[in-house]
């Protein structure tokens, strides 16, 4: 059994979240694919680095890390059973040999001190309990002049799908959902923390920079809707109300999406921060 700091999240995401990803697998990289080569080009990934991609879920990223390393290595670590199971089998259809997958929490993983080239993740660093701490286990699993690069969520007024749900405050108890906090999705919105909390960890260089990038939602409004809904996110906040008010939920947000149909889909602007750091050579003689 992996050893897990982060008993909640780990809860979560080998549960409804979890399988609901692994699901959806397809939809959720047509979502996010487009920060996968800013975020590789951030880390500089190179034809013999070893490459460790955090939160690594379905293990979209770390498949394309493998491939850009070459004769490298690429090991994707995640809390989810289920979405690692979903990355195995989809190394094995892409015929992607230089790749792994382990399951465990990356604030507490035993890695070997000094294995690793490049630290990457999209969107996996905002569920640890202590940012601090996670940050300080990955630097130790660094080489000295070793990259650091992630991206996550900013603000979650600049992310069109959270203007989208805003718009059933006055059917469901939107209540605090998509505020600044953690561990969650909106844990690290706050740039002069995150540098604070990366710093902490013991990297140095640290930059935080903005970065908009258009997702595939559904190919029509009714789809889109229907994805969201059926998120983790979007069926706890259809728990808390009767059918009837569901049905309403449902009709309104897909009213709301239907201004950002084009060309066969629903495209949804998600506003990030990509985050790059290193490992300072000097300091680790």
């Amino acid at each position: 059994m992996a050893d897990f700091a982060n008993t909640a999240q780990a809860e979560a995401w080998n549960g409804y979240e979890g399988a609901q990803w692994a699901r959806s697998q397809d939809r959720w990289d047509a979502v996010n694919d487009g920060f996968n080569q800013p975020l590789l080009d951030a880390a500089a990934v190179a034809e013999t680095d070893c490459v460790l991609d955090v939160g690594c879920g379905a293990g979209r990223t770390t498949r394309l890390a493998a491939r850009r390393a070459g004769r490298g290595q690429a090991l994707g670590l995640d809390l989810s059973g289920p979405m690692l199971a979903k990355a195995r089998e989809s190394a094995v259809r892409e015929g992607v040999e230089n790749v792994s997958f382990v399951q465990g929490d990356a604030q507490v993983q035993a890695f070997d001190a000094e294995s690793f080239d490049a630290v990457i993740s999209r969107y996996g660093m905002t569920f640890f309990a202590d940012p601090a701490a996670a940050f300080a286990n990955l630097h130790r699993a660094l080489r000295p002049g070793g990259r650091l690069a992630f991206i996550c969520a900013a603000e979650a007024e600049a992310n069109q799908w959270l203007e989208a749900l805003a718009s059933l405050e006055a059917i469901v108890p939107l209540g605090g959902f998509g505020k600044a906090g953690g561990p969650g999705m909106f844990s690290l919105t706050d740039p002069c923390r995150i540098r604070a909390l990366v710093t902490a960890g013991g990297f140095t260089d640290v930059e935080v920079q903005r970065i908009e990038v258009p997702g595939k939602w559904g190919t029509d409004a009714a789809d889109a809707a229907a994805f969201l809904l059926d998120s983790g996110p979007g069926r706890h906040l259809l728990s808390q109300v009767t059918p009837h008010q569901q049905a309403k939920a449902r009709q309104a947000l897909t009213d709301a999406l239907g201004r950002y149909e084009s060309d066969g889909a629903v495209w949804l602007r998600s506003s990030s921060w990509m985050v790059t750091a290193l490992r300072d050579r000097a300091k680790q003689r």
